[in-house]
């Protein structure tokens, strides 16, 4: 797997690159938790990466051109299925495309991986077909009603909490698992580091690719203002707070490389040990990788 994507990169002159794992800062994002390191040589908290993509995005920034890498990533988070605190990640950059053009070489190289081609969604189509309503319109409290009817309730969630408890809990049954999925245009409560279209009410453009169910890949026309990436840190680390989850340090390496002038693109990360489980028609991650937290 690692061979035909290497091969699939050279082929189409993406360079590989390679970053640090560990560092003095750590993503934002409230729902996912970074691992902290201690260094005798260093007296600031230091972290594991979740994924290479800030730093990618400051080669980026820099004049790379079109990167990838293949990388191991980290996540503070219950060990099962489809889950492993570490875990084998692809990341890869291509300026001048958005994400359409992305999901079209993504498409590409699952073929190199003896996958069918995928089919394409919208998520307010994926929604509807679960819910009969519009996630970029629909009310919060609507949200929460319907959250209580698959059991959630007495919590005081907010928008981003509530669409991704029902999209896991409905929306992903109704998907049809017959053919890889792209399902894209998020609301923007999901945008993550995604631009946000507004020329037809707020869209995140972002997409995820799912494989019988199961999220393999994550991408995004990539966000390239400064200003408003400053502000979308901070409302992390409000809402980090709000959910009592310890603060992280704000990258302003990244934030100055955005400043400096990031080109136009896009970029996805893909679970790599679950593309591997896909391939193999496997059922648990312990079954397609060597080692694990378990036995290491």
């Amino acid at each position: 797997m690692f061979q035909t994507i290497r091969d699939f990169m050279a082929e189409r002159q993406i360079l590989e690159v390679d970053t640090p794992i560990l560092g003095h800062f750590a993503i934002t994002d409230p729902y996912i938790e970074t691992i902290r390191a201690t260094a005798k040589c260093d007296n600031e908290p230091l972290y594991l990466h979740t994924s290479p993509e800030l730093c990618m995005k400051r080669l980026l920034a820099a004049g790379s051109g079109s990167i990838y890498q293949i990388t191991h990533a980290f996540r503070d988070e219950a060990r099962g299925r489809y889950h492993a605190t570490e875990f084998s990640m692809l990341e890869w950059y291509r300026p001048d495309m958005d994400h359409h053009a992305l999901m079209d070489e993504l498409a590409e190289l699952l073929r190199c991986l003896e996958f069918p081609a995928p089919v394409k969604q919208t998520y307010a189509v994926a929604f509807h077909k679960a819910y009969a309503l519009d996630p970029h319109t629909i009310s919060t409290g609507d949200m929460t009603s319907l959250a209580g009817q698959q059991g959630l309730l007495g919590q005081d969630l907010n928008r981003h909490e509530l669409l991704d408890f029902l999209f896991s809990h409905a929306v992903t049954h109704h998907l049809d698992n017959s053919l890889p999925l792209l399902i894209y245009d998020y609301p923007a409560e999901l945008a993550a580091l995604a631009r946000i279209r507004r020329d037809a009410g707020p869209v995140a453009e972002r997409f995820e690719l799912f494989i019988h169910g199961v999220e393999i890949a994550n991408g995004f026309h990539e966000l390239i203002d400064a200003e408003e990436q400053h502000a979308r840190f901070k409302r992390d680390l409000a809402v980090r707070q709000a959910r009592h989850v310890s603060g992280v340090p704000i990258d302003t390496c990244f934030l100055a490389a955005l400043e400096s002038g990031l080109p136009n693109c896009a970029g996805i990360a893909i679970g790599l040990d679950r593309l591997l489980l896909m391939m193999t028609q496997h059922e648990r991650l312990s079954q397609v990788t060597a080692f694990s937290l378990e036995n290491n």
